[in-house]
């Protein structure tokens, strides 16, 4: 047996005020998960409370997203996740205050048989 990954989705989202980064890292998840169907793990009878889901989360700040929040939100599996430099921040002028753009991706591996 190996461990494959299977599926690999991406998602961005955002905090436009107030400069979250968990929330938009949040919303990035949420993002990546609405662009996936998981009925084929079902059908080929894989046990979902068995996979491997890796989570990275893009943004300016990384110390700055709340990891274990960001683990609960996904639904199912055994959750790995970081945050590494990546995303965007958008000042607004004349302000203290800046949009927060955050990306995600999501990897899914079950331990397969090898061919």
């Amino acid at each position: 047996m190996a461990l494959k990954r299977i599926i690999l989705e991406m998602g961005s989202g955002n905090d436009l005020h107030g400069g979250d980064y968990t929330k938009a890292a949040l919303r990035a998840v949420q993002d990546a998960l609405h662009h996936s169907s998981l009925a084929f793990i079902r059908s080929l009878g894989l046990d979902i409370r068995t996979m491997q889901v890796e989570v990275t989360i893009g943004v300016q700040q990384p110390d700055k997203v709340d990891i274990e929040a960001v683990s609960k939100s996904l639904p199912y599996g055994i959750v790995t996740a970081r945050a590494v430099k990546g995303g965007l921040d958008v000042p607004e002028e004349g302000k203290h205050d800046r949009a927060v753009i955050a990306s995600a991706a999501i990897a899914v591996r079950f331990d397969l048989p090898s061919p």
